[in-house]
């Protein structure tokens, strides 16, 4: 079982030591994102009207925007490596930052138990969703939608009956929620006002790169990815292995949704509906491969990089910002060509 990320990022020996080299580097997954994070960072750089892009203001901006997509995106790149999919982690956000509101607002709980509370729910959640994949052999992709339409419906019903509107409010006037902010929802690099999610982004990174590269758990999820059956044969925990990937996604969508709901004050039932694609989206930008076996943290961080600069890149470029989802669509439809590309080429290079 040593299917790590190295496994699937380098080749076999070759006898000229610059085709190795350029074999091992067409073989990294974040290649692709790399290159287009850059191209996409120079023409924002060039079109900005504002004179911000570029600067530490600018980039504190778009890491805002990236850090809660990136939070997310991270371990849904881990499961798409083992070859599944949460399509119920955008309603999360919402389905969270609603439940810690609900308790403090409605229930009179301090902030940091209702924090822990709905930790453990969104773990029950993942929980849940990974069970059933495995009991039912159904795909991931089916579980997980009818998750997302149960979670949308509960947030609606359970929130406006609750408090007879679609939003809680006032969660700044409960205790705890001043040491809670400091933690999930505060500033650092005063006069640049960089977001402390961004921290929470980097160090997801940070951990998830580390477990995919150094330990057997990384492996697990590569060699699952890559043919479920034999790596079952071979011993590895495939159910256990799924179903903690399944916990991991959903507890980081419940992250970010404490995140907004202390950063706003406030959360709507809609909130987070719409954004596992964004998700997917970086992921897949980031070297993912739909079919599992093949990708990176680093690169579903990048994608979500891709993705913060975009939506900021066109605000400061002066365009019609109706026309962000348009570039997204476009950015996902050029990587999945530039990944096929770069796969291939490494299987060329690799015979």
């Amino acid at each position: 079982m040593e299917g790590s990320h190295d496994r699937h990022c380098s080749t076999g020996r070759r006898a000229a030591g610059p085709n190795l080299s350029d074999t091992r580097l067409l073989r990294r997954p974040e290649l692709g994102a790399l290159l287009g994070a850059i191209v996409i960072y120079i023409m924002f750089a060039v079109f900005d009207t504002t004179g911000n892009f570029a600067t530490i203001t600018g980039t504190a901006r778009w890491t805002d925007v990236a850090a809660t997509v990136g939070i997310v995106a991270v371990p849904v790149a881990l499961l798409m490596i083992a070859g599944e999919f949460d399509l119920s982690a955008g309603v999360m956000i919402g389905t969270s930052g609603l439940l810690a509101g609900l308790l403090t607002t409605e229930y009179n709980l301090s902030m940091w138990p209702a924090i822990l509370i709905t930790l453990a729910f969104a773990a029950g959640i993942g929980l849940i969703n990974g069970w059933l994949v495995m009991l039912t052999g159904l795909p991931s992709f089916i579980v997980t939608l009818a998750m997302f339409f149960s979670l949308r419906g509960l947030n609606l019903g359970v929130t406006k009956g609750l408090t007879d509107t679609v939003r809680v409010a006032g969660v700044d006037q409960v205790p705890g929620y001043d040491s809670a902010a400091k933690i999930f929802a505060s500033t650092f690099w005063n006069p640049y006002d960089f977001r402390i999610s961004v921290a929470w982004w980097i160090a997801v990174t940070i951990v998830a790169t580390t477990v995919l590269t150094q330990t057997r758990f990384g492996n697990w999820i590569y060699a699952i990815g890559g043919d479920m059956n034999a790596a079952r044969n071979t011993g590895v925990p495939v159910r256990r292995a799924k179903i903690s990937l399944f916990v991991l996604t959903s507890m980081s969508a419940a992250l970010v949704g404490i995140m907004s709901l202390l950063r706003l004050r406030s959360m709507q039932a809609g909130q987070g509906v719409g954004e596992e694609f964004t998700f997917i989206i970086a992921a897949v930008v980031g070297g993912c491969l739909l079919t599992g076996g093949f990708g990176s943290a680093i690169g579903a961080s990048i994608g979500a990089s891709i993705i913060g600069m975009a939506f900021i890149g066109i605000a400061y470029a002066g365009w019609n910002t109706d026309w962000s989802w348009l570039f997204l669509g476009v950015i996902l439809f050029i990587a999945v060509l530039v990944n096929t590309f770069i796969g291939r080429r490494a299987r060329g290079a690799k015979k």
